[in-house]
């Protein structure tokens, strides 16, 4: 989203209760892409790229499509429209509708292409309208045109982006980017720009084209992105020429649809299940790193970017992904294998990970936790991420499938990542002064020290040298002390402060404690009162972060007491559904740890569990239609910020093959509970 567009739609959206002006969003619309590309096709039908972060390359920017008939442009954005997944696939199905005539639109991405094909009844006869701007390099401007015939290239420097029609369209329209008077009105600016800007190059040094094509039954577009050192323009010329002769019919289209689907295999919330391995996989690089979300604010107006990799969000999703896999039998080995040597290929000489990365290669993204790598130290880095994909590496290297060549690997990153969780963990049992998983505070945290917990625990039972594991076993023991320090009475507080002064609100992210305790009591004994303290802490921040209000059906868990980011003017702090989603995955490893202990409580948690699942369920309130779920909602049940957020959908998964594994997955009780 170049800057043009971020001011024409701050215009547009300046004073609003609920949008934050500026923004490219996507509650709304469906993703197309599990390959190297993503796109997203909004409600009416228009497209844009999402793809920098997972391919390096930028591609569409903004788009519209209409009908003319009689002289006459309806752009599908007035008329009413639908949309759907084409059954399991990643084949979105868009159909416009209006008094007098109908159009579907189908969209899917194939690697670095995108195929929209319009179909409309036999006898109706108009033009199809596309207007599509290409940003090649991030820019609008300063942007060349190549025509070749059949297929028009468009380039900057380094990307060329190219895009081919059928029927050939007898005419095509430049436009030159949106001049400075537009700009710095007070109104929005409308694309295509009607107003001719009158100079002779507008046709050749422009991004934007208008294209008529004859829909007489079909049209078909694709488009191509391309780096120019990779892919030669004779290469592409040919590839974009096969994909627009191959993909003519939507027969094809389906076809190549089905052969993309994820395998999956009859599990029960089948819909769910379907939907979470859809998004996960949408959101994945060919390095099988994945970005946390869609990247919607980029210029940093009200968030630090989404489209990147952080080793806590990723490798709790690997682990989530592990274990799923593991009792549903997903098929997704070459997943795991992917994560794991990622994180072994990008971890730092001390063993610790860095901040964020760049997906498509691993390569340093912009942060702010990067100290250890600035100065080998200091509150500026978080440490949660390294116990989270130490995590993930033992589990792997203890249930997964792993061949020799990266089992040495993941022993190697094991080995180091060791010495560098000790270093970071202080005499006293809790991680050193540090950045929380929200990254908007500093202090000594009960979800670090969770992830410690869990990290040295796993560690325990993995088969690495038997000196190691005993030493970590000692280490789990010294973090479960340690959690004394954070101890209310009632519960583990968020944190100590940068003065050791304790912060007792509830954080919603403390409740990774309920994994790492459950972690522990796999390969060592927990006393009555680390269970009791469990209980009532795990208790505590279901109640004391549970909202209702009154403004809409959503409901759920808040991310921690007095939160106020992205308010706008709502008093109470946002419902979050990973924060949701941990509350109900909390619950179910409760509720077996119980089990194993013949604790009455058991089935009290593994109810609670399933009534928060539910409200994430599709069809429940904080899910989109889409099966999407979004990272936070308003009380008036807008969807905000970055969607489809990865990690909620990774526990949703995960919480779904916990329940199941119970025998304790019952829908139409939950119903029944919260009505």
């Amino acid at each position: 989203m170049t800057l043009r567009d971020t001011l024409s739609d701050f215009k547009r959206h300046r004073g609003s209760a609920t949008r934050f002006p500026g923004e490219r969003r996507t509650p709304a619309g469906r993703f197309s892409g599990l390959d190297a590309r993503l796109v997203h096709v909004a409600p009416d039908g228009s497209l844009r790229d999402y793809s920098n972060p997972l391919s390096g390359r930028y591609g569409i920017d903004r788009s519209r499509f209409g009908i003319r008939r009689d002289g006459e442009t309806i752009w599908f954005d007035g008329a009413d429209s639908t949309q759907r997944y084409d059954g399991d696939s990643a084949l979105i199905v868009t159909e416009h509708e209006a008094d007098d005539w109908s159009v579907t639109q189908y969209d899917v991405t194939l690697s670095d292409a995108h195929i929209t094909h319009f179909t409309t009844e036999d006898d109706f006869s108009a033009e199809l309208v596309a207007y599509l701007g290409f940003a090649p390099d991030g820019r609008d401007d300063r942007i060349g045109q190549l025509r070749h015939g059949d297929v028009i290239e468009m380039f900057h420097a380094d990307e060329h982006d190219y895009l081919a029609i059928a029927p050939e369209p007898e005419e095509i329209h430049g436009q030159v980017p949106t001049d400075f008077a537009s700009l710095v009105s007070d109104e929005p600016t409308t694309v295509p720009q009607t107003n001719e800007a009158g100079r002779y190059e507008e046709s050749r040094l422009s991004g934007e084209l208008v294209v008529p094509a004859a829909l007489d039954g079909t049209v078909t577009l694709v488009s191509f992105l391309a780096d120019h050192d990779e892919t030669p323009r004779e290469d592409a010329l040919v590839r974009i020429r096969e994909l627009l002769e191959t993909y003519d019919s939507t027969d094809e289209i389906r076809t190549a649809a089905t052969e993309q689907t994820v395998n999956r295999p009859d599990t029960p919330e089948a819909k769910a299940v379907t939907a979470d391995l859809r998004v996960l996989s949408l959101l994945s690089a060919e390095t099988g790193a994945r970005i946390a979300g869609p990247d919607f604010d980029p210029f940093y107006a009200y968030s630090g970017g989404y489209g990147y990799t952080w080793f806590r969000d990723d490798a709790e999703i690997s682990r989530f992904l592990l274990a799923s896999d593991d009792h549903f039998d997903l098929s997704l080995a070459d997943w795991h294998a992917r994560s794991a040597r990622f994180y072994c290929e990008t971890q730092c000489e001390d063993g610790t990970w860095p901040h964020r990365v760049w997906p498509r290669d691993g390569t340093l993204a912009p942060g702010w936790a990067n100290a250890r790598i600035e100065a080998g130290e200091g509150a500026d880095y978080q440490a949660d991420q390294t116990g989270s994909v130490i995590a993930f590496l033992t589990r792997y290297l203890r249930d997964g499938d792993v061949d020799s060549e990266l089992e040495s690997m993941v022993r190697e990153a094991l080995s180091v990542a060791l010495d560098g969780l000790d270093d970071t963990l202080e005499s006293d049992g809790l991680p050193v002064h540090c950045q929380n998983a929200w990254e908007n505070m500093t202090g000594r945290f009960a979800h670090t020290a969770a992830t410690y917990l869990e990290a040295y625990a796993a560690l325990t039972s993995a088969p690495i040298d038997a000196e190691l594991r005993e030493h970590a076993k000692s280490q789990a023991e010294t973090v479960l002390s340690g959690l004394e320090n954070l101890w209310t009475g009632d519960f583990y507080a968020l944190r100590l402060d940068e003065d050791d002064e304790l912060d007792a609100r509830l954080d919603s992210s403390s409740l990774a404690l309920a994994g790492a305790h459950h972690a522990y009591a796999e390969v060592a004994d927990l006393d009555s009162e680390q269970v009791d303290r469990l209980v009532s802490h795990t208790e505590a921040v279901l109640d004391g972060l549970w909202r209702d209000p009154e403004e809409s059906d959503i409901r759920g868990l808040a991310r921690f007491d007095e939160d106020d980011w992205r308010k706008r003017d709502q008093r109470e702090p946002k419902i979050w559904t990973v924060s949701t989603a941990w509350g109900a995955h909390a619950a179910s490893e409760l509720a077996t740890l119980l089990s194993a202990r013949e604790s009455s409580r058991a089935d009290e948690f593994a109810r609670r569990s399933r009534e928060l699942l539910l409200l994430l369920l599709p069809d429940g309130p904080l899910c989109t239609d889409s099966g999407y779920l979004p990272e936070q909602f308003f009380d008036v049940g807008d969807a905000d910020s970055a969607t489809p957020l990865g990690w909620p959908h990774a526990i949703r998964l995960a919480t779904v093959a916990s329940l199941d594994k119970q025998g304790v997955l019952e829908p139409e009780e939950v119903q029944t509970s919260l009505d």
